[in-house]
């Protein structure tokens, strides 16, 4: 396969007002992916975004953009990624496009592509759409243009389709949740889902004004959410990431629940219940306890790389329907086409209903073995992984914890990150190898 030069592992991203980030690249994107995705149909492009001041401009330029190529932009505003992958195939659209940075700070952003299946785009699709990007932009005859469109409904199909994924025999009455969106895309989606199925909704992160979407919020920083279950004495709570396709839930307790458990839980609720397709996808960073608890209740599980679109591959490569992320991305494909933070939280409330247990009771199945993470920034261009230094660091690890742990080094697919990740059953031995290992990453950096 060719090597791509603009999309990573979760499309385009980067920091805004530098390259590839600006309005001269998503101009000519626009019109390169119009190009590539045109067809007879509908020629119709669905555009959603999160919460970020740049998605004004952003948005504007991908649609001059689409325009260009001849293809209708129709503009749905904010909206979680799964909704526009979900409205992309209702609205039988070219495809769907997202501008969002997902969890990353509002400084950043990026792009995503939805097929009109409501899928990623396949690696050759990519690559055409890259290709493209070489040639000089050109215009359609005038009255080909395309035109643009604004979506007034988009909100409540999404907010309906979201509750068809729970049981309709089930009700959220008497349950206290508090939901933490962000102050990003789900804000004004999530706390109607679950208050509409009859849950007393205690919202936060939900008034995005352009730069704080993400800020000490969300899925990454749970420290709000946590203190806002226990003060308000809610059953739990559930945090989404700015675009909403990750999902993280803490218990009465305000004890966190990550992606990891919550596979756990709904894998083994379907198991139960007679549902579960085949076995589970995590990834090189599942933790441990996972695959050891599903293993113990006979679930076949499989690692693939980091990153949605990896676990999706190794899902339908095995014709499995569940995988996921500690960090929050889980894929259902019984329910979805792609991760889905809400649709994931009401699948772990339909496992509480069946099975007539609290949050901090079904994640006892699985024991999590001490994991840490350590990120450690570089140069672009630099390779700190290939130094001896680091690559003897991590065999002495791997030697000290033997075969009750495992090392994982990792470049991020979103950020310039290199991902220092240790795990095993000796808590003090992690974090010592973790470290040093993270250490000698510095050094080669500096060096």
């Amino acid at each position: 396969m060719s090597e791509r030069k603009y999309f990573g592992t979760d499309g385009v991203r980067g920091r805004v007002g530098e390259f590839p980030i600006t309005p001269e690249f998503f101009l000519k994107l626009g019109w390169a992916a119009g190009r590539i995705l045109a067809k007879e149909g509908s020629r119709t492009v669905l555009i959603g975004k999160d919460t970020r001041i740049s998605n004004y401009m952003l948005e504007s330029a991908l649609e001059a953009g689409l325009a260009a190529a001849g293809l209708k932009a129709a503009f749905t505003g904010p909206m979680p990624t799964p909704a526009i992958a979900y409205l992309a195939r209702t609205f039988r659209a070219e495809a769907g496009i997202v501008i969002s940075a997902s969890h990353n700070p509002f400084y950043d952003n990026g792009i995503k592509f939805f097929s009109a299946d409501g899928t990623k785009l396949d690696d050759d699709l990519e690559l055409a759409i890259e290709a493209e990007l070489d040639k000089p932009l050109t215009c359609v005859d005038c009255e080909k243009l395309g035109k643009a469109i604004r979506i007034d409904d988009a909100a409540g199909r999404y907010i309906e389709f979201c509750k068809s994924n729970f049981p309709s025999g089930m009700s959220l009455v008497g349950m206290k949740i508090v939901v933490d969106c962000a102050n990003g895309a789900t804000y004004h989606i999530a706390p109607a889902v679950f208050s509409e199925l009859g849950a007393e909704v205690i919202p936060i992160g939900i008034s995005p004004d352009g730069v704080n979407i993400n800020e000490k919020c969300g899925a990454t920083a749970m420290d709000a959410i946590s203190k806002a279950v226990v003060e308000h004495q809610a059953d739990l709570g559930i945090a989404f990431d700015g675009d909403g396709d990750r999902v993280m839930m803490v218990d009465r307790d305000g004890v966190v629940v990550d992606g990891d458990e919550l596979v756990y839980i709904i894998a083994r609720d379907e198991l139960r219940n007679g549902s579960l397709k085949g076995g589970v996808v995590g990834t090189l960073m599942s933790n441990l306890g996972m695959e050891v608890a599903l293993r113990e209740l006979g679930i076949p599980f499989v690692r693939a790389k980091v990153g949605d679109r990896y676990v999706m591959e190794a899902l339908l490569e095995k014709g499995w329907s569940i995988g996921g992320e500690g960090s929050g991305h889980i894929i259902n494909l019984a329910h979805t086409s792609t991760g889905d933070g809400i649709v994931a939280a009401l699948r772990v409330l339909t496992a509480m209903q069946n099975s007539h247990l609290e949050l901090k009771e079904l994640r006892k199945g699985m024991k999590k073995y001490p994991q840490l993470l350590i990120n450690v920034r570089y140069p672009q261009g630099a390779d700190p992984l290939a130094a001896e230094s680091v690559q003897k660091s991590v065999q002495d690890a791997e030697k000290a914890l033997a075969d009750k742990g495992r090392v994982l080094l990792r470049k991020s697919g979103t950020e310039p990150l290199i991902r220092v990740m240790v795990e095993g059953e000796d808590a003090a031995l992690v974090k010592q190898c973790a470290q040093q290992i993270a250490t000698q990453v510095e050094e080669s950096v500096k060096a």
